[in-house]
């Protein structure tokens, strides 16, 4: 985990013009950020326009705000101005907190997918569909 969210990593991602970054704040203070990529195919999705949300994160401070869902459909109008069809993501099967979250703001599960943490580790993931 710590060579994949190094400083050096963040900038190369806020470098490139594919990744659309999004912070959200509360009482003047940065509570969480989200990272999408417009028309990011993956091969269990069958869908042209299709944006992948790769991060939606907060602080744990700020949970039970609402937040999340506030950031959550900022990115899915900015999805939908963009002329996508659909958002999709990964969620990690034991975060069932991020899991119910994204069910409950309609998103389907569409497969299965192993996050590679290292050469030995690897967590489950559901990939997930959400259509415009």
């Amino acid at each position: 985990m710590n060579a994949k969210y190094t400083q050096e990593v963040f900038q190369t991602e806020l470098n490139d013009a594919k990744n659309i970054y999004q912070l959200i704040s509360y009482k003047e203070q940065t509570a969480g950020y989200s990272k999408i990529i417009l028309n990011e195919k993956f091969a269990h999705i069958q869908l042209e326009n299709v944006t992948k949300l790769e991060r939606l994160y907060l602080l744990k401070e700020f949970y039970n705000l609402k937040l999340g869902y506030e950031l959550l459909k900022y990115n899915i109008e900015l999805a939908k101005q963009n002329k996508q069809v659909g958002m999709w993501l990964f969620v990690w099967k034991e975060n069932h907190q991020a899991f119910n979250f994204y069910k409950k703001m309609g998103f389907e599960i569409m497969g299965d997918y192993n996050f590679k943490i290292s050469e030995t580790h690897s967590n489950p993931n559901h990939q997930m569909l959400l259509r415009f």
